[in-house]
């Protein structure tokens, strides 16, 4: 009798088993959220477990651009930004207050080449691009005196910002998106999805890899120069990827090559054709540093990244006729194994 019910529990644990679902049914959707195409691959054992997960990961991204999004005249950032110089500290959700700290932290660590007050710089400069006009000199100087991370005081203790210059605008574009796509992986994982890949605008957050893969195969350093970089690829996993430069959105005015990133200091658009790519643990902190690494070019960008545990960059520049390479010693463990 004993031998027939140990037999049985064992039959049964055996059963059990062979019923569990498996995840290797390869699934894709696509959604532009914040004025981005949005891409989420994923591994689920059906279509409507799959289905249930991306939308909840989407919905999430919607979420956090109703209160991050600097176009939305309602949204929690851009009530805000019109708080500057009223002398009033404001409370500030969850989500606002996570990208408000970590952009502080980046901000202090890079001396302000990366600065989420940068808004009214880049307003100038998009119309400038859609213009052909370089920003007059007397808007710029208008513009730089309400630039200036050092002018949002953050109030650990009862969750407040306030904006202490009149004229602020702030531009969350260098990290918002970092920070959605880390919700959305969270998001994913809280569904039981475990092997994902979740992209927005080039930037990418990656969970376990594809079955019986190293990683996510994803290319890097594409560089629209002549003659082209050679063709690599990385193993991504459980990381997340952000690139910045100027191959994706720039302008020709008067002969010069502008990128649509702005440097904090001096109000100008970067002239460097260069791109980079950093690979680190968190999407909201490598879309900030790609930034900064663009702004303060691969020498001292590169040392800057020493303060920020597991990131690892890849700089690619054309300051004349011949394309430089720089990264950080880091990056080769993450290329695609041949």
């Amino acid at each position: 009798m004993k031998i027939w019910f140990l037999l049985a529990v064992i039959g049964g644990l055996a059963s059990g088993c062979r019923t569990q679902p498996v995840a290797t049914s390869r699934f894709e959707f696509d959604r532009p959220e914040m004025g981005l195409p949005f891409r989420i691959v994923l591994y689920a054992p059906d279509a409507e477990h799959a289905r249930t997960a991306s939308e909840a990961a989407f919905s999430r991204i919607a979420q956090l651009n109703a209160i991050l999004s600097d176009y939305e005249e309602e949204s929690e950032l851009s009530r805000l930004s019109r708080s500057s110089g009223s002398h009033r500290a404001v409370p500030v959700s969850a989500d606002l207050w996570n990208v408000l700290v970590r952009a502080d932290q980046v901000s202090r660590a890079s001396d302000g080449a990366f600065d989420i007050t940068v808004g009214p710089l880049v307003q100038l400069w998009k119309r400038a691009r859609r213009q052909r006009q370089l920003p007059p000199h007397s808007q710029l100087e208008t513009a730089l005196k309400s630039v200036g991370w050092q002018s949002i005081e953050l109030d650990h203790r009862s969750r407040t910002a306030q904006l202490t210059q009149p004229g602020m605008r702030l531009d969350p574009g260098g990290i918002a998106k970092g920070y959605a796509l880390d919700e959305a992986a969270r998001t994913l994982r809280a569904a039981g999805v475990r092997r994902f890949l979740v992209s927005g605008g080039g930037d990418m957050v990656a969970g376990e890899p594809p079955p019986d893969q190293p990683g996510w195969r994803v290319e890097v350093g594409v560089f629209d120069t002549t003659p082209a970089p050679a063709p690599r690829f990385v193993a991504l996993r459980r990381q997340a990827l952000a690139t910045s430069g100027d191959v994706f959105q720039r302008a020709e005015i008067g002969g010069i090559r502008y990128s649509h990133i702005v440097n904090p200091h001096t109000g100008i658009g970067l002239t460097d054709h260069g791109l980079v790519t950093l690979i680190g643990p968190e999407g909201m902190t490598v879309d900030a540093l790609s930034k900064v690494v663009s702004v303060l070019g691969p020498v001292e960008g590169l040392a800057k990244l020493r303060g920020f545990r597991g990131v690892e960059a890849l700089v690619l520049r054309k300051p004349g006729t011949e394309v430089q390479e720089d990264r950080t010693p880091g990056f080769g463990r993450w290329l695609w194994p041949h």
